[in-house]
């Protein structure tokens, strides 16, 4: 994006701020948005336009390019919700006389349902890191670190960017709470399960007091002292599961899309469980009641001796 006009890095800045001022959308959504409006203006810049000038024609014509590009079709509608949304912005700021993008249609996106772990599977790979079995002091301190985080995502239910915002204050070991900030900056306070607060115990008192550096604030860190990001955590998850789950693709969302089908398959109410996700729509909550269904029939059919 180096050879954009100032003018246009403006509006993407200028639009940046507003999604994370204004509308408080989380970094992680904020960064994508200006990613995409950045892949835009690069386009129109090329065909010698802007995002000030660009026409509905040419704003096809560049989802069209990224579909002959291999985008996929979940990439592209992202795309099309980010130029939705700027260019209302725009207008709303007088940056746009018009909204080229009104008419730009919006791709259907399959709505697939999420990879779930079995109980079973779902409590080998919380327990995989094992401090005591560990010689090594700093390969110790960072399983007791790794215990924490998988536990924290399958016992709480907590998105990854939630678990990376976390701070030792917004921890209650007592009352076995975590305060966390979710998607569009909502406050939620949420449950720990027993063995989470053991093992997040275990990582405040012997782990993060001797890896934090001084005047670190993030409850999880990495091995320099500093905070873990949320590359760093999928790293965990994925080498955890390497060695306990061979051969399946293993994330903290799925981690999270677990907790919310066990507790919907133990009999939790759904709208208890979309509160405790931080779900703003109890539609995306109805998602994990069609995986659980499947599971259903899934039984039924090794079951029923007539299935």
């Amino acid at each position: 994006m180096d050879e954009l006009p100032p003018s246009e890095v403006e509006h993407l800045n200028a639009f940046a701020d507003h999604l994370a001022r204004e509308r408080r959308l989380s970094p992680h959504t904020v960064a994508a948005y200006r990613h995409d409006l950045g892949a835009l203006a690069v386009f129109l810049h090329r065909d010698s336009s802007s995002l000030g000038t660009a026409t509905p024609p040419l704003l096809r014509r560049y989802l069209a390019q990224q579909h002959t590009l291999g985008a996929a079709r979940a990439s592209i509608a992202r795309r099309v919700a980010a130029i939705h949304t700027f260019y209302r912005w725009a207008l709303a700021d007088g940056r746009v006389a018009a909204d080229p993008s009104a008419l730009l249609g919006r791709p259907k996106v399959t709505n697939r349902l999420p990879t779930v772990l079995r109980p079973r599977d779902a409590e080998a790979l919380v327990e995989a890191p094992a401090p005591d079995q560990v010689e090594d002091p700093l390969e110790r301190t960072l399983a007791l670190r790794d215990r924490a985080i998988v536990e924290l995502l399958y016992g709480a239910g907590i998105r990854v960017g939630e678990l990376t915002g976390l701070t030792p204050d917004r921890v209650d070991l007592v009352r076995r709470r975590v305060m966390v900030w979710g998607k569009g900056a909502k406050e939620r306070e949420v449950p720990l399960t027993d063995p989470a607060a053991d093992a997040l115990a275990g990582w405040l008192a012997d782990g993060r007091s001797v890896l934090a550096a001084d005047g670190e604030r993030a409850l999880f860190v990495n091995r320099r002292g500093t905070a873990l990001g949320e590359r760093d955590v999928r790293r965990v998850v994925r080498r955890l599961a390497a060695g306990t789950l061979p051969g399946r693709r293993i994330t903290p969302h799925t981690l999270r899309h677990s907790y919310a089908t066990h507790l919907l398959e133990g009999g939790a109410d759904i709208r208890a469980v979309q509160e405790l996700l931080g779900h703003a729509s109890l539609a995306t909550t109805q998602r994990y009641t069609h995986v659980s269904r499947g599971r259903l029939f899934d039984a039924y059919e090794r079951a029923h001796p007539r299935a």
